[in-house]
């Protein structure tokens, strides 16, 4: 699975003006151009050398358009107006990220940024020479298909993943539901990364005494559905990090608040739509960790074949303050509640 990378030409880069697919909030979803450069910003053109780096962004949602944002940042926070983007989202459409990794192939960029695993699995096919920093990935060893993972990639492919602790995840269900006999895991089924983590939580909570149920879905179109059955059947929900149910946590919350049945989320996002409790990271502040790899490897710093993947730190027990508390539940003090 790993590949050869061939030396960055730091050579000037054209400026893209592919249309986008889709629109964001935090990171435009088609933006063409830096931010204006920070005081302290590296002065790469006055070097002679300019950068067009391209980001995938799989769709539109908080989580992916704050790590969108927080890699833009640090990029021009470093080398300021030597910098173009080109973002692009694919509005949940894996075809589509395969369609945006190839034009940006052809028309040459200086790196992928490719945010969500459809997104970098669709740059990985297309090709093995630009380098590609993946961000909002939970396992790259699954969303590569690497046997034996070490925790490096190697070739053209790094990047930063947005797991959080399984094993604290699945006893955040237990802590806050104590009662729970019965536990539902729901994901999307065409998400390898939510396979996974389903797969840990499941035999963390089987562990832990609970009979575990694994509900799954095709798409959005049947995720109100699938969350009506598992709430019938279950006294409490997981769902892992997955941008489907991410973009869908309106509906889950229409089917799940009614019905009385708390839903611990892998991440902060689907807390807020219709989770009571998450262990949370910050994905600003992961798409700024990938924003200094890039600058790296744009600047020569680093060989992106040697850097291996890079993980938040620190996560944070939060807890969403309405929900708990219209289902009568009590938050250990070592929770903060969710803002906004």
């Amino acid at each position: 699975m790993k590949k050869k990378i061939l030396a960055l030409a730091l050579a000037s880069a054209m400026a893209l003006s592919l249309a986008a697919c889709g629109g964001q909030s935090a990171a435009p979803a088609a933006s063409s151009g830096s931010a204006a450069p920070a005081a302290s910003a590296a002065s790469g053109s006055a070097a002679g050398k300019t950068y067009t780096v391209g980001v995938i962004q799989l769709v539109q949602h908080a989580a992916l358009d704050a790590a969108t944002q927080g890699f833009q940042d640090a990029i021009t926070d470093a080398l300021g107006d030597a910098v173009t983007f080109d973002v692009q989202n694919a509005a949940g459409d894996s075809a589509t990220c395969s369609t945006m990794a190839t034009q940006m192939v052809s028309s040459g960029v200086d790196l992928i940024l490719a945010n969500a695993t459809p997104a970098l699995q669709a740059a990985a096919a297309a090709t093995s020479e630009i380098p590609i920093l993946g961000t909002s990935v939970t396992e790259y060893g699954v969303a590569l298909s690497i046997d034996g993972f070490d925790g490096t990639v190697g070739g053209n492919i790094s990047g930063t993943s947005d797991l959080a602790p399984l094993d604290q995840q699945a006893a955040m269900v237990t802590e806050l539901v104590p009662d729970a006999k019965t536990a539902g895991i729901l994901y999307c089924s065409g998400e390898p990364n939510s396979v996974y983590q389903a797969d840990v939580v499941k035999a963390a909570l089987e562990s832990a005494g609970l009979t575990v149920n694994v509900y799954t879905f095709a798409d959005s179109n049947d995720v109100a559905s699938v969350t009506t059955t598992a709430c019938n059947e279950c006294d409490v929900l997981y769902i892992p990090t997955d941008n489907t149910a991410a973009s869908c946590t309106e509906a889950i919350n229409n089917v799940a608040q009614p019905a009385g049945v708390p839903i611990v989320c892998g991440e902060e996002g689907l807390c807020k739509g219709c989770g009571i409790a998450t262990l949370s990271i910050d994905y600003y502040e992961l798409g700024r960790t990938t924003g200094e790899m890039a600058v790296k490897i744009l600047t020569g710093e680093s060989d992106i074949s040697t850097m291996p993947i890079e993980y938040y730190a620190n996560p944070v027990k939060k807890y969403e303050a309405d929900r708990t508390a219209a289902l009568n539940i009590t938050v250990p003090s070592d929770y903060v509640a969710i803002e906004g």
